[in-house]
This record gives C-alpha cells, sequence and structure tokens, in this order.
C-alpha cells in the first residue's frame, strides 16, 4: 500500500512537470506540493531589490527628474526675486527721501518759532519800540536797557538780530530760510509823542518746495496805560 502512494505521488509529480508554467503553479497549489515562483517572478523580484538593475535605475532617474527644478524655473523665480526686491528698495528709498524732508521742514519751522517768540517776549517788556522803523525791521529798547534791532534782509533770507549800543560784534543771524518778513505797528500819540501800543508779526520759511507762514501778535505792557 506505502509502494502505492509513492507512485502516485510520482506520477503526479510529473503530470505537474508536464504543464505549462501557469497551470503547474495552479496544480502544485491544489496537489499540496512545493511550490516555487517561476523564473520570471525571481527576476522582477531581484530587480527591484536590486538598485542597480536597469528597471530600477531607470524608476530612480525618473523620480530624480520629477523633484529637481529646471532651468526655466529657476529664471522664474530670479525675475519675480528682482521685481519684489526693486519694488522694495523703491518704497525704502521712498521712505527716507519724505523722512528727510520732513526733518527739514520741521527744523525750518522750528527756528523760526522760537525766533518769533524770542521776539514777541522781548516786545511785551520793553521799554519802548521805535514807531519809525520800516516794515522789515523792528528797533527797541529791552527791559534790561539793551538797544536791539531785528531785521529781515530778503537778499540772503535770513533774520539778524543787532546790538546797536555795541558795534564791534558781529550781527547774530536768528533765523534763516525766510521769504517774507513784517513787522505791523500799531501805535497812537500820547503826549504830543507817538507810542506803539502792539506789534503784529508776519513769517514766511520755506524749505526745498515747501512753505510755512507763522504769525504772531505782541502788546506793549508799558504803553497800556
Amino acid at each position: 500500500m506505502k509502494n502505492t502512494k509513492n507512485k502516485i505521488s510520482s506520477a503526479h509529480s510529473r503530470k505537474i512537470r508536464g504543464t505549462c508554467g501557469r497551470h503547474r503553479d495552479a496544480a502544485a497549489r491544489e496537489s499540496g506540493a512545493d511550490f516555487r515562483p517561476a523564473k520570471r517572478n525571481r527576476k522582477i523580484r531581484g530587480t527591484c531589490d536590486n538598485p542597480g538593475a536597469p528597471a530600477a535605475r531607470h524608476r530612480w532617474t525618473d523620480t530624480k527628474h520629477r523633484t529637481a527644478f529646471t532651468i526655466v524655473e529657476l529664471l522664474l523665480a530670479l525675475a519675480i526675486s528682482a521685481m519684489l526686491l526693486a519694488a522694495i528698495a523703491a518704497a525704502f528709498n521712498g521712505s527716507i527721501m519724505n523722512y528727510q524732508e520732513n526733518e527739514k521742514i520741521f527744523r525750518t519751522i522750528n527756528s523760526a518759532r522760537q525766533a518769533m517768540c524770542r521776539i514777541t517776549t522781548q516786545l511785551r517788556t520793553a521799554d519802548s519800540v521805535d514807531p519809525c522803523a520800516p516794515d522789515n525791521q523792528c528797533s527797541m529798547f529791552t527791559a534790561d536797557g539793551d538797544d536791539i534791532t531785528y531785521s529781515y534782509n530778503s537778499t540772503d533770507g535770513k533774520l539778524y538780530l543787532i546790538t546797536n549800543d555795541d558795534t564791534t560784534d558781529s550781527d547774530y543771524v536768528l533765523c534763516d530760510n525766510v521769504t517774507a518778513m513784517t513787522f505791523t505797528k500799531e501805535s497812537e500819540v500820547v503826549e504830543m509823542q507817538p507810542q506803539v501800543k502792539s506789534v503784529q508779526i508776519f513769517m514766511t520759511v520755506v524749505s526745498g518746495d515747501l512753505q510755512r507762514s507763522i504769525s504772531s501778535a505782541a502788546v506793549i505792557r508799558r504803553n497800556l496805560y
């Protein structure tokens, strides 16, 4: 009986080897015999496991080309970056120029306001103001007894402080960049002598293309009574 089973197994094995590959694999699965993949499958599996194989190398090459940047893409990126940097540089340059212009006009206006404040302060406490001085000048005797004159020179566009009682010192530039300045004096006759009651001051300064006007007024307190 044992010999009969061996004969059947040998005949079945010969039958499986005689069939084609696909039918042989199916028959081997049905009979429970030792199943081995075909050489074609082993070849494909070996190709996938070995990166040096031609098929695997082709797949690696395709993946490398898909993930890299082309020259056209790099040129487009450089062009876009250059345009963005140019726009940022233009905006930054414009902001710097605007800041410089604002700084210049601020300094000019601040200098004019300081000069105006000084003139009005000395006018309020002055002993007397010359009513016959021209419109571009204001002469007075201060509370300390100093004889001074504020004079605007339209030639160089500057406001000078002149000390009349000391001719040895040079005239002090109180404010520059002045395009116009007038001293309007209001006076009345007291005991047959004209006395200045108040002085209105109008000043225009310029910085680049910008002009600003400042005005003020001062009342001489000693001449109110």
